[in-house]
């Protein structure tokens, strides 16, 4: 029998609830395989409950959000009620018998260490952060400087939010100024991009959410006004995979210029909008603008924004573009001085922008981004 690494077993993976907290349950007596498991649950964040068997107690092993089962303690966990989340783990590569231990336990998956380490840690980091449906995110780009992708990013994040989704905005633009001086949240605590640009591997998302300002009801992360600071790829990779495990929507304001953080955030997009005011000039910047970012992201919408040069409206320009339109964003009377007085666009929910952004999210998630 060749080697093992990790293997699964047809049937049903766990689903855990909305909200739901806690560390697996491991069932092992073998002293170095508990020290590695342990070790495990300490990178994923998680706090585990360790037993020699099945535990006595009600609920002690169907309640748990995920079970490790030792290779020792297999036959112990024989007779258990049959439930998702259960992996067989061990350090034998060649053991014959692996399969029908784990199809005697009803385990679904097999894993062998060192190997499947960085695979558990994902596992258990789920199960502690209570994994459901990921967020819906969606990207703002500009079509040219000045279109009001910032705006718009920020009046979705402010409606979504009004509406009682769980909501996160994430500035991915380091020469945009700190999209929390939109919310006017610039001097609100917490932290901003220059405390995560050095983020490797997983990143928690409860913690992520607990450490940033909290504006208007959603949870922002900003570039702040000090130095410019790069975001590495990688560190892009882990903060918007850990805010997209979070559920609800996560909202992303891109740069036109694309570096190597915009094109991780691009790659991890459910869908795009495109913002291109009505001028021959701007259509022309934005169709660059949608050939660099259409090599990456595969739903790419139009919003178009008037007032219109003679000849232009909404459907021309998705049409000279060939994209489709979500929608037209029509100029919103008094919106910079709401802005400078530190209201933040969005916030009059029987605005036009407002309007616009209510109906968006109300097709997007009812169609799953369609």
């Amino acid at each position: 029998m060749g080697e093992i690494v990790t293997g699964t077993i047809a049937h049903d993976r766990p689903r855990a609830a909305e909200g739901q907290r806690g560390g697996p349950l491991i069932v092992t007596e073998d002293p170095d395989l508990l020290d590695d498991l342990l070790r495990l649950c300490a990178a994923a964040g998680a706090d585990p409950e360790v037993h020699h068997t099945v535990p006595e107690r009600r609920g002690g092993w169907e309640g748990a959000p995920l079970v490790l089962v030792g290779d020792d303690a297999a036959d112990r966990c024989r007779g258990a009620a049959r439930r998702p989340g259960v992996v067989l783990v061990g350090r034998d590569q060649d053991d014959p018998d692996v399969w029908r231990r784990a199809v005697e336990i009803g385990a679904d998956s097999v894993l062998r260490l060192p190997e499947g380490e960085t695979w558990l840690v994902d596992q258990i980091a789920n199960a502690a952060e209570g994994v459901g449906r990921p967020a819906l995110t969606v990207g703002v780009i500009g079509g040219r400087g000045g279109a009001g992708a910032s705006t718009l990013a920020c009046a979705l994040a402010v409606t979504a939010a009004r509406s009682g989704l769980r909501t996160l905005l994430i500035d991915g633009d380091p020469l945009g100024g700190g999209i929390d001086v939109l919310l006017g949240g610039e001097r609100t605590e917490g932290r901003r991009w220059p405390d995560f640009a050095q983020a490797k591997g997983r990143v928690g998302g409860g913690a992520l959410e607990e450490s940033l300002p909290e504006l208007h009801g959603l949870r922002v992360l900003s570039f702040g006004r000090g130095d410019w600071v790069a975001v590495p790829a990688e560190a892009m990779r882990s903060v918007l995979a850990a805010a997209r495990r979070l559920g609800g929507v996560v909202v992303v304001d891109l740069p036109r210029r694309v570096d190597e953080g915009a094109l991780e955030a691009l790659a991890q997009l459910d869908l795009g909008l495109l913002v291109v005011p009505g001028e021959l000039r701007a259509v022309a910047a934005a169709r660059r603008v949608a050939s660099s970012v259409g090599m990456v992201l595969g739903d790419l919408r139009i919003v178009a924004r008037g007032p219109y040069a003679a000849g232009l409206d909404e459907e021309w320009i998705a049409g000279s573009m060939e994209l489709p339109l979500a929608g037209e964003v029509p100029w919103e009377p008094g919106l910079p001085a709401a802005q400078d007085e530190g209201v933040p666009p969005g916030s009059a929910a029987r605005g036009p922008l407002a309007r616009f952004c209510t109906a968006f999210w109300e097709r997007a998630l009812v169609g799953g981004g369609s």
